[in-house]
């Protein structure tokens, strides 16, 4: 991101942030109450921030207070991945946020491990076309890594118009899968913009990603691995797929290999795999789509319980925001899009696919230059981005910027039992596991979860015995 497209007119708007808009909240965002949403005390906020008058983009955003002490608490902005899927149906209604769907997809229920015990919360949908974020110039509909970046940074700017008492706030950035590229790609261009611009600077304090893409070339072979680790193919695919595929000519747009051994035992696994398996939690039973949809139309319950995780909650999360209620609630869909809210975007978006083969390790590395505390975690079901690509990617890291062991590997605990495994380089770079979660960390394992985001904004460790030590105001978690 050049830091030259630091126009003249960005920096007035900065400098309008700095001296107007007092410290109060956009009282025509404020969500009054969600339908079916139980009484919380917190305040909630939704709506649009405009990005480019010119071309009418726009992004729709939804921040949660935290539920004390507000004022005093940082704000952390969560991505979803994708590319292209939404950040406000993922993290904020089906993980980390104050409520979950109901079964029946027509109310909400309170999510008790909720991240705004311990933060302010921002959700944004990301790029346009996702959600209910868009533009009316068809080709910008059209984009990849870089313009992304540069759209969350300009929308930065402006959202911090409308609140400007956090223009000065901690602020930690968030995310999983693809967020991978997102959020290390966002802090790049923040750090640009606070290596020119002298009257306003984001106060950055860490980044924390979970099961992230960071190098396809280690990602891609790690996922069958795990397959075959897990019991998931025989040794015959496994041991092929480990011995005569040559990952390092992987891309997400042309898997294949020049191998016809490797091509074929690519297809048998894909084949096993995909079939029977969520491979976003390989312990998890599947929802049956057709199924639920048709209980849905008739207001049954379709709540399906599978290791104590609702695996049907995305569905009845997609029925719920497509009610019309809903969406005037949330202050969405103001242009009547001329399709239905979905999870990711289909036949709307067109993302540059090739980008997802840029490894993200050099700029986590000026990342990290930076003084900037970055965590990696992974939950250890997950087969999409398995752990084990992502603790070899963050060992190398640490060896290449001569980071010292600073915690050994080893368990970390959350209420007497084994929360998962963790270890710290160099006092900055941190890689944890969390025992039995999904790709999708704070849905599988919400406790768990809420635990090690409160210790990563604190700047604290996590518990390496089974009796930490409570301070007041440490009861959420």
């Amino acid at each position: 991101m050049a830091v030259r497209r630091l126009s003249a007119v960005v920096m007035v708007v900065v400098m309008v942030v700095l001296v107007g808009g007092g410290s109060g909240y956009p009282a025509e965002d404020l969500v009054v109450r969600l339908p079916g949403q139980p009484y919380v005390s917190f305040k909630q906020y939704a709506g649009y921030v405009d990005l480019d008058l010119r071309t009418g983009k726009s992004f729709f955003y939804y921040f949660v207070e935290a539920d004390n002490d507000a004022d005093h608490k940082p704000l952390t902005l969560w991505l979803n991945g994708g590319p292209g899927c939404s950040s406000i149906g993922g993290g904020a209604f089906t993980e980390l946020g104050p409520f979950f769907p109901l079964g029946d997809g027509r109310g909400l229920r309170k999510n008790t491990q909720s991240w705004n015990k311990a933060s302010n919360l921002l959700f944004v949908e990301s790029p346009a076309g996702v959600g209910w974020s868009y533009s009316n110039t068809t080709s910008d509909y059209t984009t990849n890594d870089a313009q992304t970046a540069w759209d969350m940074y300009t929308f930065f700017i402006e959202w911090y118009k409308k609140f400007p008492s956090f223009v000065s706030r901690e602020l930690f950035l968030t995310g999983e899968s693809y967020a991978g590229h997102y959020i290390p790609q966002l802090a790049v261009a923040l750090l640009n913009h606070n290596e020119q611009c002298t009257d306003f600077k984001f106060n950055i304090k860490g980044l924390a990603i979970g099961n992230p893409l960071l190098n396809i070339d280690r990602d891609a072979p790690a996922v069958y691995e795990y397959y075959w680790s897990h019991g998931m193919l025989s040794d015959e695919i496994g041991l092929t797929l480990m011995s005569d595929c040559n990952f390092e000519d992987y891309t997400i747009t042309s898997p294949h290999n020049e191998s016809k051994a490797c091509n074929d035992a690519l297809l048998k696994a894909s084949h096993i795999i995909t079939q029977y398996i969520n491979d976003y939690d390989v312990t998890l039973d599947v929802c049956y789509p057709s199924i639920v949809e048709q209980e849905l139309r008739m207001k049954k319950t379709v709540t399906k319980m599978s290791n104590g995780v609702d695996v049907c909650m995305s569905f009845e999360r997609c029925f719920y925001f497509n009610l019309p209620e809903v969406q005037h609630a949330l202050h969405a869909n103001r242009t009547m899009l001329p399709y239905s809210w979905t999870m990711c975007s289909t036949g709307v978006l067109n993302y540059t696919e090739s980008d997802g083969n840029i490894n993200m390790i050099p700029l986590l590395k000026r990342i990290l230059k930076s003084r900037i505390p970055v965590w990696i975690y992974s939950g250890d079901q997950d087969s999409v981005v398995p752990l084990l690509g992502s603790r070899s990617l963050v060992r190398e890291m640490a060896q290449d910027l001569e980071f010292n062991i600073s915690v050994p590997y080893g368990v970390w605990f959350h209420k007497g039992q084994v929360g998962g495994w963790v270890t710290e380089y160099g006092n900055l770079l941190t890689f944890a596991t969390v025992r039995g979660a999904s790709h999708l960390v704070p849905y599988a394992q919400p406790s768990r979860a809420l635990r090690m985001f409160t210790s990563f904004i604190r700047g604290a460790r996590l518990p390496n015995d089974t009796h930490p030590s409570i301070s007041p105001g440490d009861s959420p978690i």
